[in-house]
């Protein structure tokens, strides 16, 4: 009888599932390979099916799904082709998921609320998941919701280098819509080598329910704003982050954002007088209905490739982001 041959080769298996082909097929085409061809349906009731088309068996798979709407459906088909890779004796498996699923459900602000954010990450687990790779979390403690690596990356330098092309940092201020934001944005302004502004918003007790009174901390007038934020959703806290930064005598108002969640009816919101550009990159999918004469999307494929390939290689993905940009 001849021994068992051993060969200390990996075998790279990337994964798409169907909120964000576009994605995937860019990724793919970063790593020079290519997805495996998977057959995915939903049946008449709305179960979801997945089955990959050529074996998994000892690879290295990498799972890409976008947490757009339907964001409970792309969670579950996402889950389902873990499972399948974990039965199929997948060595290792890494969900990528670009835009965290209800990440912003990340703490119990109230009694009787739930911290979907862990959740998310029990699911992921026990479907046999073994790292999660992200971009941009919205809180970075979410990382210790999963027990196991999670790879977070950061969109920063993809963005710092279309802006360092495109704006005069001699006028340029850079600008937290709000006191959650002000390391992110700290950073930002360290790294642009421009001042730092805070949005502080406070209620006027005159008016019930309404955030009226936008209290500005640093100088804005005559300056070019970059309001810099993780997500927009509806669009409506930026632009009235716009609208007080304007009427503060800001000369521009620019915003930036990883993730363009863009729920109706963003497009229109955002398309306002007191915004002159919105940059986003495309961790999620948008339609045509979603884009709008203002907007620029710029591609996180490469990045998230790169990651890819260091996770693959056994290589560090900490070292990207080291002193980065």
């Amino acid at each position: 009888m001849s021994g068992i041959k051993i060969t200390g080769e990996n075998r790279l298996v990337l994964i798409s599932g169907r909120a964000h082909p576009e994605l995937a097929n860019q990724i793919a085409s970063e790593l020079g390979s290519e997805l495996i061809p998977t057959d995915a349906r939903t049946f008449a009731n709305g179960e979801l099916y997945a089955r990959f088309d050529e074996s998994v068996r000892g690879s290295d798979a990498f799972v890409i799904q976008s947490h757009s709407a339907p964001i409970n459906e792309w969670l579950m088909e996402q889950l389902i082709m873990v499972d399948a890779l974990k039965r199929a004796s997948a060595k290792r498996i890494t969900v990528v998921a670009p835009f965290y699923p209800y990440a912003r459900q990340d703490k119990k602000g109230r009694g009787r609320e739930p911290i979907s954010a862990r959740l998310v990450a029990d699911l992921f687990k026990a479907a046999g998941a073994h790292r999660i790779m992200s971009v941009d979390l919205h809180a970075p403690q979410i990382q210790g919701f999963f027990d196991g690596p999670v790879d977070h990356l950061f969109a920063m330098p993809v963005l710092l280098e279309h802006f360092r092309a495109k704006l005069d940092n001699s006028t340029l201020t850079v600008v937290s819509p709000d006191m959650g934001r002000v390391r992110v944005a700290d950073i930002w302004s360290e790294k642009l080598d421009a001042p730092l502004a805070i949005i502080h918003k406070r209620r006027d007790p005159l008016v019930p329910n309404q955030v009226t009174v936008h209290e500005i901390v640093g100088e804005v007038a005559g300056r070019v704003c970059l309001l810099v934020d993780d997500l927009i959703d509806t669009g409506r806290t930026i632009v009235k982050a716009a609208e007080a930064l304007k009427a503060a005598g800001a000369i521009g108002v620019v915003v930036a954002a990883t993730h363009a969640v863009f729920s109706d009816p963003a497009p229109e919101i955002l398309n306002s007088e007191f915004i002159d550009s919105v940059v986003v990159t495309d961790t999620l999918p948008l339609t045509e209905h979603q884009k709008f004469d203002k907007l620029e999307i710029l591609p996180i494929a490469p990045l998230i490739a790169r990651a890819i390939h260091e996770v693959f290689d056994n290589g560090s993905v900490t070292s990207m982001f080291d002193g980065a940009a």
